[in-house]
């Protein structure tokens, strides 16, 4: 293999890698800071076999290609966090949590979200003392990332490993691998894209920016200046604004309709990746991971660019997404969190018998448009 082409092999799995997070989704559409793989012996490839003749030189078989051992059904767990690098110890919260199910032919996927006020069992966590109980999906990243001992330095890896557990109990799904993200860097990588294309299906007003892109002042009870407005309608929008964008969640359909407009600006990017075929074009491959920068970190091992290469073919048409409706628990004033409604978990129970089309087929109501 040449040093070239040993340069841009890695760095096409790296944007697939990339683009596995971008269908994946999350808070806000963020940029992956640690992709986190589980990788079961049941679906690790074994090591490549030798043959030749008795007593020769033996000569290796040839080399299966990325992606060959990935099997499905795969389940992708996508987490943007909460995290505020300039506070000390400041402890992550899931404000997204995501799934992509791709069902056994891994030509075709699911993607939808769980609400990160959703009220769930939280198991017992001995790495972080955390004894368990239940409460809002969004602290299960928290109560994980305690590291005893060395309270300001908590671990996003470790409360990812408490959410996985979470997730994973409460839909009934294996985890097979999944990404937590930040905010940082996703406008670098949505500018470096030449923005994004997107139907914006409601008048929504931001509560962060002015309509220069400048953050807007804090102030008692939240923030004061003039305010970003996206109108409804086919806009295009660069790196701040389809962050700023799909961050709002104060406004008609509170997180609900924050989740539908994250799914719909991830699956808009991954639409021009693949349409464009950026993939296969070694300049743009450059430019796009030089955006992302250290923000993209694996663990994991090569299964993780197996996957990347293994999903790298999925149409963008082929991803079907998925509106769960919920409703808040309480008693009188106090709000407990959400829940989510039978027809939502009922989809999840069709989802592990290998009964999704034929569920979104006879409940078009759950599939979320544009």
């Amino acid at each position: 293999m040449s040093r070239e082409s040993g340069t841009r092999r890695p760095r096409r799995a790296l944007l697939l890698a990339a683009l596995v997070a971008v269908l994946l989704v999350a808070g806000g559409a963020l940029v992956v800071t640690r992709l986190v793989g589980d990788s079961g012996p049941e679906r690790r490839p074994g090591p490549a076999a030798t043959t030749g003749p008795p007593g020769g030189t033996a000569a290796p078989s040839p080399t299966a290609p990325p992606g060959a051992g990935v099997k499905g059904p795969l389940n992708l767990l996508l987490v943007g966090i909460d995290t505020r690098v300039s506070v000390p110890g400041w402890e992550p919260h899931a404000d997204s949590v995501l799934m992509l199910h791709v069902p056994a032919g891994l030509d075709r996927a699911y993607l939808f979200s769980l609400p990160r006020d959703l009220l769930v069992d939280i198991p017992a966590f001995p790495k972080s003392g955390y004894r368990g109980g239940r409460t809002k999906l969004t602290h299960a990243m928290s109560y994980g990332s305690r590291v005893p001992g060395s309270p300001k330095q908590p671990s996003a890896a470790q409360g990812y490993e408490l959410l996985r557990g979470t997730v994973s109990g409460y839909t009934g799904l294996r985890v097979d691998a999944g990404a937590v993200i930040t905010f940082t860097g996703f406008d670098r990588l949505v500018d470096t894209l030449g923005g994004v294309d997107l139907y914006i299906d409601q008048r929504v007003v931001s509560l962060h920016r002015r309509p220069d892109g400048r953050h807007r002042d804090p102030a008692p009870g939240g923030y004061t200046g003039p305010q970003m407005v996206y109108e409804q309608g086919e806009r295009h929008l660069n790196g701040w604004q389809a962050l700023d964008y799909a961050r709002q969640r104060y406004i008609t359909g509170g997180d609900y309709a924050r989740q539908r407009h994250q799914q719909q600006l991830l699956k808009a990017m991954a639409t021009k990746i693949l349409d464009e075929g950026l993939a296969r074009q070694p300049d743009r491959v450059e430019q796009l991971t030089a955006a992302l920068g250290d923000t993209l970190l694996y663990a994991g091992g090569p299964r993780i660019v197996d996957l990347a290469y293994a999903l790298g073919g999925l149409p963008a048409d082929r991803i079907t997404l998925v509106g769960l409706p919920g409703a808040g628990l309480g008693r009188g004033s106090a709000y407990r969190g959400e829940q989510l409604k039978k027809v939502g978990r009922d989809f999840l129970t069709a989802l592990k018998a290998g009964d999704a089309e034929a569920y979104v087929a006879a409940h078009p109501e759950l599939r979320v448009r544009r």
